[in-house]
């Protein structure tokens, strides 16, 4: 009796986690349970507005859900732009994938449109981000870890929505972090891949520090922890950051895919002498370290 009592509460914690990464709720998503609500007449002065949310979202739907149907399954994003949640996640049920944003989210002070889109890419990463997987019970489910999403939202889905954008008109206007501006130039030598790479990297500064609880985060102070296994759950925020500038470091090919079972594959690694665009040993153990 009590050896089937075990088994059923094991299937029933690995059922938990292949339906849902993050939380159901939208309250344990990207970032953990939290107070900051943004209503929808919140002023917060960072450009959102209801047709960009829409827009930004329009276009990670164009360019993911047909990937999503060569895997099987339909796309689906649930734009709960009234709704006042600080706050995404993801889940998966009966063949949906499926992606839930917030307004609230959206419309918070340290998160601009383009913090907004790594977001997207983080949650669609949940699904697509490929190795390390969240493991519960030593079993992988179908969701690519926190750390992973962060790095795959950079290193391939950002770039991916935005390449044809005139990234260097876009990035002429902002002021771009002198850390970020030298790391970006000494690995992009495109002017559209060093723009995209400056880009991504002054958007993940804001979302890092509404994820380091509104605490400085810092492109020169990166966080020299070092786990002694693979972290599944949410980084720190300054790791959050790491992550983040290390997949628009990467200067793996786009099509360069990502594997479901090979974490080496598709991005760059210690162990083929990369020493730039690597996922931070402050959440990623490597198996041959």
């Amino acid at each position: 009796m009590r050896k089937s009592t075990l088994l059923i509460a094991l299937f029933a914690a690995i059922f938990s986690i292949q339906s849902y990464s993050c939380d159901i709720h939208g309250k344990t998503g990207i970032m953990p349970e939290n107070d900051l609500y943004r209503g929808v007449d919140a002023l917060t002065g960072n450009g959102m507005t209801e047709e960009l949310f829409n827009i930004i979202i329009d276009r990670a739907n164009e360019v993911y859900a047909p990937v999503v149907e060569t895997e099987g399954a339909t796309l689906k994003f649930h734009r709960k732009w009234e709704d006042g949640t600080v706050n995404a996640y993801a889940n998966q049920g009966g063949g949906v994938w499926n992606v839930h944003m917030f307004g609230g989210l959206a419309r918070h002070e340290l998160v601009s449109p383009d913090g907004f889109a790594l977001v997207v890419c983080h949650e669609l990463g949940h699904h697509l981000a490929g190795a390390p997987k969240i493991k519960r019970f030593w079993v992988s489910s179908w969701a690519s870890n926190e750390g992973q999403s962060d790095y795959w939202a950079s290193l391939k889905c950002f770039r991916r929505i935005f390449q044809d954008d005139d990234n260097a008109r876009i990035v002429s206007k902002m002021d771009i972090d002198p850390e970020v501006e030298s790391k970006c130039n000494a690995v992009w030598s495109d002017s559209n891949e060093n723009a995209l790479c400056k880009r991504m990297a002054q958007a993940s500064k804001g979302l890092a520090t509404l994820l380091n609880s509104g605490r400085s985060v810092s492109f020169t102070t990166p966080d020299m922890s070092v786990v002694r296994k693979t972290d599944d759950k949410h980084p720190a925020g300054q790791c959050r950051l790491d992550t983040y500038f290390q997949g628009a470091l990467c200067d793996k090919d786009l099509n360069d895919d990502v594997s479901k079972t090979d974490a080496l594959a598709g991005t760059c690694n210690r162990v083929d002498n990369y020493e730039t665009g690597i996922r931070p040993l402050c959440w990623y153990k490597p198996k041959n370290m």
